[in-house]
C-alpha cells in the first residue's frame, strides 16, 4: 500500500473521530452548553486544547518558515506572552468569574454603556473573523500548492473555493450542536496530532542529517539560525524590547480580551481551575514554540544540504515533508498535523463568533426554557452563516496577500485588538462609572484610535523608526486617551447642566 492511500485512510479516520466526538459531546446542548460547556470542562483538557488553538496553522507552517529571516527572534515575543498570561490569571479571570459573564464584552456594557458593549463585541467579530481567515488560508494554501496537482487561473480559484468549503463544512458539522463543549475535546486531539507531527519531523530530519537526538541542540545552536535577541537597531521592527512588550500585549489581548480563548477558560468548573489552566498553558507554550523554531532550523539545514528550492517561507515545512525521501511516516504525520492545524483554531473561532452574534447582538442567552428549541435552530443557522463569512474572507485574503501569514496576522492584530485593550484599560483603571454622555462617543473613539495609530506608524517609519508589532499597545493607549477625554467632556457637560 503506497503513501497517498495510507495518508487518505489516516485523514479519513481522523475526521471520522472528530465527527464522533462532535456527536457524543453535542447531545441536547442548550445555548449555555454551546457557549460555556455548562461550566464543567476539566482544566487540563482546556489547557492542552488551548495550545492547538494558539498555534494553529500559523505556528505549524509560518513559524518554521520564519526562521530563515528572523532566526529565533520569535522567542522574544513568546517570552513576553508569559507576562500577558500572568495578568490574565491575576486580574481578568477573577473579574470574569466574579461577574459570571457569558460574553466578556458585557463588562464594557456594565461599566460604560450599551454602545461600548456593542463596540467591543464588534471589534472582536472583526478581529477573530480575520484571524480565523488568516489561519485557515495558510493551511488551504499549502494543500492547494503542494499536495494537489498544479492548476492556474479559474481552475485554481474553483479548487480553492471547494477546499475552503470542505474544511469549513467539516468544522460546522462537528461543532454545530455542542459548541465549546465539543471544541474542548476535539482541540485536545488536534493538539496531540500537531505536536506529534512536529516531534517526529525533528527526529526524522535530524536522522537524515546524521544527528542523534543528543546532537540536535548543539547542531541547531551552531546552524546560524538560532539567535534569540536583537538589540542593535532600536528603529528596527524586531528589536528585542519592542518584541517582548508586543508579546505581552498580544497574549493579553488575543487571549484575555478575546471571547474565543476566554470562552474556554470560562467553561472550567471554577476560578481556580481556570487559573491553573492558563498558568500551565503559558509555560508549556514556551517549549512548544521552541520546538517549532528548532524544526525550522533543521528544515533550513536540510534544504541547504540537499539544495531543495522553497518558493516561499510558509511552504518550507510542506516542501521538505512531502518532497523529500524520508519514508511514509513524515508525509502522513505532516498531513494529519496540517489538518489538525486547520481545524484546531477555526472550530473554536467559529463557535465564539456564533456565541458573540447570538449573545451580544441578539440576546439569545436570555431565552427561557420555552424558547430553547427555537434558539437552537436560530443558533445553528447563524453558525452556518458565520462559517460562510469566514470562507469569503479567506478568498479575499488570497486575492491580496503577498507576505508571510504570521506577519500579516500580527500586523492586523495591532489595529483590531488595540481598541479592545484601550476600552478594558479604561474600565479597569477607573473607579467610578463615567458620565452617561461618554457611551455615545466610544464607537467613534474605537475607530479613530487605530486610524491615528496607522498615521503615526507611517510617519515614524519615514523617520527610520518602526513600532512593529508593538503598535498594539500604542493603539490601546490612543483608545484609552480618547475614552478618557470623552468621559471628561461628558462630566463637564453634565455638571453644567
Amino acid at each position: 500500500m503506497d503513501t497517498p492511500i495510507l495518508a487518505l485512510i489516516a485523514v479519513a479516520a481522523y475526521l471520522g473521530l472528530l465527527l464522533f466526538l462532535g456527536q457524543r459531546t453535542g447531545r441536547k446542548a442548550s445555548m449555555s452548553d454551546f457557549s460555556l460547556g455548562g461550566r464543567r470542562s476539566p482544566w487540563w483538557a482546556v489547557a492542552f486544547g488551548m495550545i492547538g488553538t494558539s498555534l494553529s496553522g500559523v505556528t505549524f507552517l509560518s513559524v518554521p518558515g520564519w526562521v530563515g529571516t528572523q532566526q529565533f527572534g520569535y522567542m522574544q515575543m513568546v517570552l513576553g506572552y508569559v507576562v500577558g498570561y500572568a495578568v490574565i490569571t491575576t486580574v481578568l479571570l477573577p473579574l470574569y468569574y466574579r461577574l459570571q459573564l457569558t460574553s466578556i464584552y458585557e463588562y464594557l456594557g456594565q461599566r460604560i454603556g450599551t454602545r461600548a458593549y456593542k463596540t467591543g463585541a464588534a471589534f472582536f467579530l472583526l478581529s477573530r473573523s480575520m484571524g480565523a481567515a488568516f489561519r485557515l488560508y495558510l493551511v488551504v494554501l499549502v494543500l492547494n500548492e503542494t499536495v494537489l496537482p498544479e492548476v492556474s487561473g479559474a481552475a485554481e480559484w474553483i479548487r480553492l473555493t471547494v477546499l475552503i468549503a470542505a474544511v469549513l463544512g467539516i468544522i460546522w458539522a462537528y461543532t454545530r450542536r455542542g459548541g465549546i463543549a465539543t471544541v474542548v475535546w476535539t482541540d485536545t486531539l488536534q493538539t496531540a496530532c500537531m505536536l506529534l507531527a512536529a516531534a517526529v519531523a525533528v527526529v526524522l530530519i535530524g536522522r537524515e542529517l546524521h544527528l542523534s537526538i543528543l546532537d540536535l541542540p548543539r547542531a541547531i545552536a551552531d546552524s546560524g539560525h538560532a539567535r534569540w535577541w536583537f538589540f542593535e537597531d532600536w528603529g528596527a521592527a524586531n528589536h528585542g524590547v519592542k518584541q517582548f512588550i508586543a508579546g505581552a500585549f498580544i497574549s493579553l489581548c488575543m487571549t484575555g480580551l478575546d471571547q474565543d480563548m476566554m470562552q474556554k477558560n470560562l467553561s472550567c468548573r471554577n476560578l481556580r481551575d481556570a487559573q491553573l489552566n492558563v498558568t500551565s498553558f503559558s509555560v508549556v507554550l514556551v517549549f512548544v514554540n521552541l520546538l517549532f523554531l528548532s524544526l525550522g532550523a533543521l528544515l533550513l539545514m536540510h534544504t541547504d544540504a540537499t539544495g531543495t528550492v522553497v518558493e516561499r517561507a510558509d511552504l518550507l515545512f510542506a516542501t521538505v515533508a512531502l518532497k523529500s525521501s524520508m519514508g511514509w511516516a513524515l508525509p502522513i504525520l505532516f498531513l494529519l498535523g496540517l489538518v489538525a492545524a486547520a481545524l484546531s483554531s477555526a472550530d473554536s473561532a467559529l463557535t465564539a463568533l456564533t456565541t458573540s452574534v447570538c449573545v451580544d447582538f441578539l440576546g439569545m442567552d436570555k431565552a427561557g426554557d420555552a424558547g430553547q428549541a427555537d434558539a437552537v435552530r436560530r443558533r445553528q443557522r447563524i453558525h452556518l452563516l458565520v462559517s460562510m463569512g469566514v470562507g469569503l474572507l479567506i478568498l479575499g485574503f488570497h486575492a491580496v496577500n503577498d507576505t508571510s501569514v504570521i506577519a500579516a496576522l500580527f500586523k492586523v492584530t495591532g489595529y483590531t485588538y488595540g481598541p479592545l485593550l484601550g476600552l478594558f484599560a479604561f474600565c479597569l483603571f477607573r473607579k467610578d462609572r463615567p458620565a452617561a454622555g461618554t457611551d455615545p462617543w466610544i464607537p467613534w473613539v474605537a475607530v479613530a484610535a487605530p486610524c491615528c495609530g496607522y498615521a503615526l506608524e507611517q510617519w515614524t517609519s519615514s523617520q527610520g523608526f518602526s513600532f512593529g508589532f508593538a503598535l498594539l499597545p500604542v493603539n490601546g493607549f490612543l483608545t484609552w486617551l480618547g475614552a478618557t477625554f470623552a468621559a471628561s467632556m461628558s462630566a463637564r457637560t453634565t455638571a453644567k447642566a
